[in-house]
């Protein structure tokens, strides 16, 4: 189980918290709101190890009747499409690796964008992994510290979220998911020959 990994939930957290929570992040950094609720839905279809699901589609709700549609897969064959958009009330921002730092109108003209040109001229470095790893450093060399493990565990929790909202096929909240007592670990965490059979797929709206 631990050479794979990415395939069971105790270890991963499914592929909605271990790699889709990023994506969930963004837009929790850009609106700087906590999700109310989520009401979401996924799928295994052609996972062969594991207990956990193959795609996911989860509405979040937040304040003032604002909603993320947060959707992932891990299928090969299929589209490949990691991105943000966020949409506005005169016109939406797109994130992905080609589509850097522009703002669009409602018709797609280009209200702002970011200048790669004079970037490029006063810095040296625009890989954002290793800036982050700058930042970092950079943060312990001058003794000032740097703690994000806030953002980090609220956007953890809604990733979790959109999870147990898909599993069950029930809506829940984020008060609810706060005060909930969850764990996928097993009882004993020693090295030996599991019985898999223990590790079964989520059934939505089977009460388990």
């Amino acid at each position: 189980m631990i050479r794979d990994w990415v395939n069971w939930k105790w270890l991963s957290g499914d592929h909605i918290v271990e790699q889709h929570v990023h994506n969930i992040d963004v837009f929790m950094w850009f609106s700087g709101l906590k999700p109310l609720k989520a009401t979401g839905f996924g799928s295994r279809q052609r996972r062969l190890t594991g207990d956990q699901y193959d795609n996911f589609s989860v509405d979040f709700e937040f304040e003032n009747g604002v909603h993320l549609h947060s959707m992932c897969r891990q299928i090969d064959g299929c589209s490949h499409n990691v991105s943000e958009r966020v949409n506005g009330t005169h016109g939406y921002w797109e994130g992905s690796a080609g589509n850097r730092g522009v703002i669009r109108d409602l018709n797609g003209n280009v209200l702002w964008e970011y200048d790669h040109d004079a970037a490029e001229k006063e810095y040296s470095q625009h890989d954002p992994y290793t800036l982050e790893h700058i930042n970092w450093v950079n943060h312990i060399r001058s003794g000032e510290p740097i703690n994000q493990a806030e953002e980090t565990a609220q956007s953890t929790l809604a990733g979790i979220m959109g999870r147990e909202s898909a599993y069950s096929g029930q809506t829940v909240g984020w008060d609810e998911m706060s005060a909930l007592s969850l764990s996928y670990m097993p009882d004993n965490l020693e090295l030996k020959n599991v019985d898999l059979s223990k590790y079964t797929v989520p059934v939505p709206g089977s009460g388990k």
